[in-house]
Formats: C-alpha cells, sequence, structure tokens
C-alpha cells in the first residue's frame, strides 16, 4: 500500500512521531523534576511536548525540497533509532564529545554494544517508519504555492512556540534557567546540534599548522638514567580501588608494593577521546579544547624534543587520539603484535618484548605507554579471565538495566582485579632495571558509572557528570633510586590532595629532568 500526501502534511506527522516515539529519555527527565498531579501542570509539559514538535518542524521544513525531503527524514529516523536505543538504555547523552568518541571507536569495541534489543529498535524505529516514508508519494504544488505553504508552516510553528512560552511563562523561565541539562536528551534536535558543533571544531581550522613547543627541552646532565612506564588506564573508578578503602579487595597485589597512591585523581573529560589528549596536553582542563590539542605538540613531543628519550606507545585500546602521531605507535589489539589472546587480546600481552626496545635504547632514557582496554564497558566480563572471576553471580551481556546492580559491580570488580595484576607485572618488569631510575606511572582516563540512578557507562557533560566518571584511579611507583633523587616525603603529602590530569604534563617532564620554558613545577606532582 502506498501512501499519498503533501509535503507539509508528511513533514507535520514526521515530526509529531519524533515527539511520541523517540523522547522518552526527555519526557522522563522532565517528569523526574516536575510534577504532573494536576491538569494545568500537565498541560505545561505537554507544551513542551508542542514546542520540540514545532522546533522539528521549523526544521524539516527549512530544509525540505523535491529533492531533499525523504532522504532527510529517512537519515533522520535511522539514526535517532540509535540514538534512541542508547539514551534509552544507558542514559547517556549525544553530545559532541560523545559523536567524537563514537567515530573513534573502532569496529571490535562497536560490536560489543551490539544486541537484539539494538536491532528491535533498528527495525521499528527506523526501518519500518523509513520505509513507509520512502514509499510515500509527495504530491508537491507548484514552486510559489510550496514557499506560501512553508511560510505559513514556519509562522505557524513559532506561534505556537509563543503561546506555549507566554501561557507557562513562570514554568518557562525556571525551566531555561535551572534545568537547561533538560534540553540535551531532546531527539534528534539535540544530536543534530552536536553534530554542528563537532563538524565546526573538527574541520574550522583543518588547514592549521602544528604549534611546537618545548624546543628548548634538554635534560639536565649527569642524571641518572630513566626508564618510566607510564600506564593509561581505562573506565577506573577510584572508588572500586581497594587502595581507596573499598570494600572488596580489588587490588590484592598493588597492596602488597611500595607505592604512592593518589586518592582525589581526577579526569579531564569522561570519555577517552577527550581524555586521552587532554591529559598530555599542555593545556588545563580549563583551557583545553579538542581544537587546541590537535594542533599544538603534547608532552611526549617535548621529550621527544630533547633527543634524549625513546618513545614507545603501545596500544590495547582503540588508539591513542591523536597524542602518539608523532611517536612509534604499536598496535597491541591484533595478534599479529599481541601474543596474549584468547577472545581477546590481553593487556598483559603489552608487557612481551619490552625489555628488547630497552635493551635497544639502552643509551637513551626510555618512556613507555601503555593503553589498556581495562574496564571498558559495558562487557566487562570479557576484559578478564577466569582465574579472575572472583565475585559472582556476573553480568554476562550488554544489556546493563537487565542486570541486578551487584551482578554489573561484580564483573567490573572482576575487570580490575585483573588490571591489578597487569600493573603488578609492571612494576615486577620495571624492578629488573636496577641500575636505572624506574617508575611506574598510572592514571586512568576517566571513570564508569555502574547503573546509579539509572546511568551507565561514561561520557556525560563534565558538569552533570557524577563522580563515578570523574574520580579515577591513579597512583606513582618508583624504584629506590628514584626515590632518592626525589624528595619521596613530599610526594606522600600531596596523595590525599585534589589531584588531576592538569597536572600529567609537568609530571612527565619532571621525571626525566626536563628543562624548558613550558615546564610547571606547581604542576609537578614528583618535584
Amino acid at each position: 500500500m502506498r501512501f499519498k500526501t503533501t509535503q507539509s502534511k508528511l513533514i507535520s506527522i514526521v515530526s509529531l512521531v519524533f515527539v511520541l516515539f523517540y523522547n522518552y529519555p526527555f519526557f522522563s527527565h522532565v517528569l523526574a523534576e516536575f510534577t504532573c498531579k494536576s491538569f494545568m501542570e500537565c498541560l505545561r509539559i505537554a507544551s513542551l511536548g508542542i514546542i520540540l514538535w514545532s522546533i522539528i518542524n521549523i526544521f524539516l521544513t527549512m530544509m525540505s525540497s523535491r529533492y531533499t525531503t525523504k532522504p532527510l527524514i529517512i537519515i533522520l529516523l535511522l539514526i535517532s533509532s540509535f540514538t534512541t536505543y542508547f539514551m534509552n538504555t544507558y542514559n547517556i547523552i549525544i553530545d559532541d564529545s560523545m559523536i567524537r568518541n563514537a567515530l573513534q571507536t573502532d569496529i571490535a569495541e562497536s560490536l560489543d554494544l551490539f544486541s537484539t534489543k539494538l536491532l528491535l529498535y533498528i527495525l521499528f524505529l527506523g526501518i519500518f517508519p523509513a520505509y513507509i516514508v520512502y514509499n510515500t508519494k509527495i504530491l508537491y504544488h507548484d514552486t510559489l504555492k510550496e514557499i506560501r505553504t512553508k511560510i505559513k508552516v514556519i509562522f505557524f510553528s513559532i506561534a505556537f512556540i509563543t503561546m506555549s512560552l507566554f501561557t507557562f511563562n513562570k514554568f518557562y523561565t525556571s525551566f531555561f534557567r535551572e534545568y537547561k541539562i533538560l534540553r540535551f536528551y531532546t531527539n534528534p534536535t539535540y544530536w543534530i546540534y552536536s553534530i554542528g558543533w563537532y563538524i565546526q571544531d573538527s574541520y574550522k581550522n583543518k588547514n592549521q599548522t602544528l604549534k611546537k613547543i618545548g624546543l628548548d627541552a634538554k635534560i639536565k646532565n649527569n642524571t641518572t638514567r630513566k626508564i618510566v612506564f607510564m600506564i593509561v588506564g581505562e573506565a577506573a573508578r577510584a572508588d572500586h580501588f581497594s587502595l581507596n578503602n573499598y570494600k572488596r579487595n580489588t587490588n590484592p597485589k598493588l597492596s602488597s608494593e611500595n607505592i604512592i597512591n593518589f586518592s582525589k585523581m581526577y579526569s579531564c573529560g569522561t570519555s577517552t577521546a577527550y581524555s586521552v589528549p587532554c591529559m598530555f596536553s599542555i593545556y588545563t582542563r580549563k583551557n583545553y579544547s579538542y581544537k587546541k590539542a590537535r594542533y599544538t605538540e603534547n608532552a611526549l613531543d617535548v621529550l621527544k624534543h630533547t633527543k634524549k628519550v625513546a618513545i614507545l606507545w603501545r596500544d590495547n585500546n582503540s588508539d591513542s587520539k591523536g597524542v602518539a602521531l608523532r611517536v612509534l605507535h604499536q598496535n597491541y589489539k591484533t595478534p599479529k603484535n599481541n601474543t596474549i589472546c584468547d577472545k581477546e587480546c590481553r593487556d598483559i600481552g603489552m608487557l612481551v618484548g619490552l625489555n628488547t626496545f630497552i635493551e635497544k635504547n639502552k643509551n637513551k632514557n626510555i618512556l613507555i605507554i601503555l593503553h589498556q582496554m581495562g574496564n571498558h564497558g559495558p562487557e566487562y566480563y570479557k576484559r578478564y579471565t577466569k582465574p579472575y572471576e572472583i565475585f559472582t553471580p556476573v553480568c554476562k551481556t550488554n544489556q546493563l538495566q537487565e542486570c541486578s546492580k551487584e551482578s554489573i559491580a561484580n564483573a567490573y570488580d572482576n575487570a580490575l582485579r585483573y588490571t591489578d595484576n597487569f600493573l603488578y607485572k609492571t612494576i615486577e618488569l620495571a624492578k629488573k632495571y636496577k641500575n636505572a631510575d624506574t617508575a611506574v606511572l598510572y592514571m586512568s582516563d576517566h571513570g564508569e558509572s555502574l547503573g546509579e540512578n539509572g546511568i551507565y557507562l561514561h561520557g556525560l557533560p563534565y558538569f552533570i557528570a557524577p563522580d563515578a566518571q570523574i574520580h579515577i584511579g591513579s597512583f606513582l611507583w618508583l624504584n629506590n633510586t628514584f626515590q632518592k633523587d626525589l624528595n619521596i616525603s613530599k610526594i606522600k603529602k600531596r596523595k590525599d590532595k585534589k589531584l588531576s590530569h592538569d597536572y600529567l604534563f609537568h609530571t612527565l617532564l619532571g621525571l626525566f629532568d626536563v628543562q624548558t620554558k613550558v615546564y610547571d613545577k606547581k604542576l609537578d606532582i614528583v618535584h
């Protein structure tokens, strides 16, 4: 059966469908903040639907033409079926940072999010309505009449918005001032807006030249050779570390080591794509932007300028997010490089063969960055091997909302125990180099929500992100010779003070005794 309708009617119907079937997250959050116990209270919430319908209507009307209406609506329906699924399932927000994170995620990580439920969303909210639109015959008028119709539609849509705002002016004064976060859940308006910001941020200065920093960098003469292992963790929240008094023993091996645990370390962002470039950047979180980091050299570049530091980045995550573009980078998510792989390649495989790299560069200082798979969600049960399944029962699905909070935490904590072993093995490797100052520095990229308040995974805008997504695990281990070269008591005094990714750039320079104008001792944890 083929439907027939005018362009304006099709757009009006599609706009209504978006409001009714794609905006459950938005209205559920609205109802969590505003009551609907009386007719007027319910009417003011309904007015939000009218405004949302009007905005979508205006957008589609302005973008519509004989050649664009159907393709545009079909694309919006298909993408919105995905966004609705992830917003409903994990209570996340699709902003520009999330879009960047999604585009930089590899296929293997994307498959972790695949499920039958996702297929049903795509089928019933994507393919099925898209097919109806595709099979609908649009009755077009002459150009002048179409323009007049567009003007009428836009006029009446604006009128509906104005009437709603005027009728419930007190409600909207409060809504726009105190509840700005709610608009982040609108679909498809907010993800369209976010794509615009992403494109602007990514491509506005595409041909901008790289800003070089630290060209004056040099290492002090007659200093002991340094070998530093920097581990970039994944989704490791601080409050699930037994080092931070968590009720479970998730750090049994690290607890036996003489480490300095930074109990109040905070991340720069809530996603890998944001945090990793930020933590190696010279910019603090307050001054950081993806664009600035993309076109400015980072801590690795400054160390490279000294010509006395050999740098290696090994990655068992998606990639370095641009940080390691100018240093030696090795992909350890493939069995071609990683010799310890079963259903997935393991973090501990990144340690194999490091001694060869260290010996090859025996006349240089060494910085080795190991980027973990760590506690990457939602399938935490895949992040560890069977001997580490200590806490049971375990959630063994990516549909976290179907699991109990206990089983989610069990899987997550088991993965932390696997990371504990990996970090312990890294320290054991560092101990072998007794003739050098050796260090192991660990920082997670961000934290993780495990169902608290219905929120899962990570990626919420920083200003509303729960502590679980920004309070991260971090520690420093130093061998005896390195401890003698540094003021160890001074470092220990900082272990319970509030610190952040802002300190990493200068701490890395400090560990190698680098002298340069871009070094700030105030942001160096070890000096």
